[in-house]
């Protein structure tokens, strides 16, 4: 059984060339999608932005490329590409590119019974 079919598998994978990062463009990519897991690839041009929300799980960023301003419950953090930050269950937060970015966001949910 294969868990991530979005991507090759026992296949050396740069996440940047699997998402176009474009001006003016917010863009994801789902690679899995479970009821207690998702990864997803985000691409989000310069000056644009990911408005405030709230996930259920644990949602951890690693930016790629770029530089991204994230909010957590009114902190502001810098994170640059091969930087990672963990966003806590429930928190508001919200994404800025100060430069545009790529990431990959894990979320992990509670498991369901």
């Amino acid at each position: 059984m294969t868990y991530i079919d979005k991507i090759p598998q026992a296949t050396v994978v740069d996440l940047k060339q699997l998402i176009d990062l474009a001006d003016g463009e917010v863009t994801s990519r789902t690679l899995v999608q479970r009821p207690d897991l998702t990864l997803t690839l985000f691409a989000v041009g310069t000056g644009e932005e990911i408005g405030g929300h709230e996930a259920a799980g644990d949602a951890m960023v690693n930016v790629l490329s770029g530089v991204a301003e994230i909010t957590i419950a009114d902190q502001a953090y810098m994170v640059a590409a091969g930087q990672t930050i963990v966003i806590p269950a429930g928190q508001r937060h919200s994404l800025y590119a100060k430069e545009g970015f790529q990431m990959l966001l894990t979320v992990v949910k509670p498991a369901q019974s």
